[in-house]
């Protein structure tokens, strides 16, 4: 099937919802990046599931109530139903897109204790709401781990009632709990062990040995620092009923009494790896600029490293064109975050049509740059597109109009999304400039040998004169 998905790039389903670029799948369901007409977010993710391997109506069912749901760390779910691809009956859901996930981010850091704690107070919040209104997520991992906006949020088109089966189809992955797979029905315990494997895999980049059908309990690196080492060890207990509950974990994690520490590693055990996240100093896991998170997005999932220079920027400048989430921990100190154990239910991106626009001849040739070690590539501009803005319209700045957008790039080098991080005093200016940006292409940056996604910050400016640019590679 997977061949399958992606040869329906650029079909329409239901005469509704174009399926503009395949985000990734499996054997039994695949997910595309859509746009909904007349309606925001425009911007949507789809996913399709084969019928033949869900009981439909039971799905449906479940889509249905997880709708109605409503929590700022939970996805969104807007539509659902039943469509037919090339002869194929299938089910489809629509949900919010995000622009990166936890699963992302992994391959190439592992999270700071900053970023971890930000990332699992926001799981635990959304796995306490969900579970509060009897359901169990049923599949808590890296790639449901999702920043949108400047929010982390999981998935929810997964979500089922404690103790049905899991709808998961084929074998269990390495994140669900031992009794899943010795045929128990899913519960919130379960949910508990899949976030003490998430948990462990954010921090080391790999997921505790010793876990799935195993007999022993995982075996955690004693690197891990507090409280993660604490909460990942009574999470990963093989008997559900002494495993923390989610409220424990949240205690746990609100504890200001233990200062974070780490254990000194053991013989032929690796070092938890070094690195640092900043805050995105610009408006968040599938990449950002300033920080992703606070955290693990702290608001975003794919930021810069502190440490990483950007890339060369380069200005063009061209006039502008005429017209135109068992047991308990030790008692935590008094701290007003702690209420957030208890969620309570809250309320709850694309780009305009393309407009006419300027192609920008004079492409900056900067060209890729290998680093120091020689194992990362700088991406470069391909293609840059310059705002059409009129002449009558350059005429009413006084000084200069400043604008800046982020654009995320796919390992193609197109433009996925892009957002304003300052879109200056004119709106005119502003549409016509988001409208630009979403046309860039890029050389894709490389670490190892391999193309990867990336972010960019371009810098507009207007003036009487003309409009320029300055492009800045700002992840990886």
């Amino acid at each position: 099937m997977p061949e399958i998905w992606k040869k329906w790039e650029g079909q329409i389903v239901n005469e509704e919802f174009p399926l503009l670029r395949y985000l990734g799948g499996s054997e039994h369901s695949a997910v595309f990046l859509t746009r909904r007409a007349d309606r925001e977010p425009q911007e949507v993710a789809i996913k399709l599931i084969s019928t033949n391997a869900e009981d439909p109506d039971l799905q449906l069912s479940w889509w249905e109530l997880a709708a109605k749901l409503s929590h700022p760390h939970l996805l969104r779910l807007f539509q659902r139903g039943r469509c037919q691809m090339d002869g194929t009956d299938l089910l489809y859901v629509v949900t919010e897109y995000a622009e990166e996930s936890l699963a992302q981010i992994i391959p190439y850091r592992p999270l700071t204790p900053a970023e971890t704690r930000d990332m699992l107070q926001s799981v635990l919040d959304a796995l306490a709401y969900i579970h509060a209104k009897g359901f169990v997520h049923g599949d808590i991992k890296p790639a449901n781990v999702m920043a949108v906006g400047d929010e982390i949020k999981v998935s929810s088109d997964g979500l089922c009632g404690a103790g049905e089966s899991s709808r998961i189809l084929g074998a269990p992955s390495i994140y669900a709990a031992p009794e899943i797979a010795e045929g128990a029905g899913m519960s919130p315990a379960a949910d508990v062990w899949s976030l003490g494997m998430t948990l462990v895999e954010a921090l080391t980049q790999s997921p505790p040995s010793g876990g799935g059908t195993e007999t022993a309990e995982p075996a955690l690196p004693q690197t891990l620092p507090e409280p993660f080492f604490d909460i990942a060890s009574h999470c990963l207990r093989r008997v559900p009923q002494v495993r923390w509950t989610v409220a424990a974990i949240a205690a746990r994690l609100q504890q200001t009494s233990r200062p974070p520490t780490a254990r000194a590693p053991q013989e032929k055990e690796i070092a938890e790896p070094k690195s640092a996240f900043a805050k995105w100093g610009y408006a968040v896991p599938a990449l950002a600029a300033g920080v992703l998170l606070l955290a693990i997005f702290g608001a975003r999932l794919l930021h810069r490293q502190p440490s990483a220079e950007p890339a060369p920027s380069s200005t063009v400048e061209s006039p502008a064109k005429p017209g135109a989430e068992a047991g308990q921990p030790a008692p935590m100190t008094e701290d007003k975050n702690a209420e957030r154990a208890s969620t309570t239910p809250a309320p709850s991106n694309a780009p305009p049509p393309a407009a006419k626009t300027a192609v920008s001849k004079n492409v900056p040739k900067n060209a890729a740059v290998e680093n120091p070690s020689g194992a990362r590539v700088q991406g470069a501009v391909a293609q840059q597109v310059l705002p059409d803005v009129s002449r009558s319209a350059l005429r009413t700045i006084h000084g200069k109009v400043k604008i800046r957008v982020k654009v995320t790039v796919d390992s193609s080098g197109n433009v996925t999304l892009a957002k304003f991080d300052s879109r200056g005093p004119s709106r005119y200016f502003a549409d016509r400039t988001l409208r630009a940006a979403q046309q860039w292409t890029f050389k894709a940056p490389q670490i190892d040998g391999k193309s990867v996604p990336s972010e960019w910050m371009l810098k507009f400016e207007f003036e009487r004169s003309g409009a320029s640019v300055r492009p800045a590679q700002t992840f990886p």
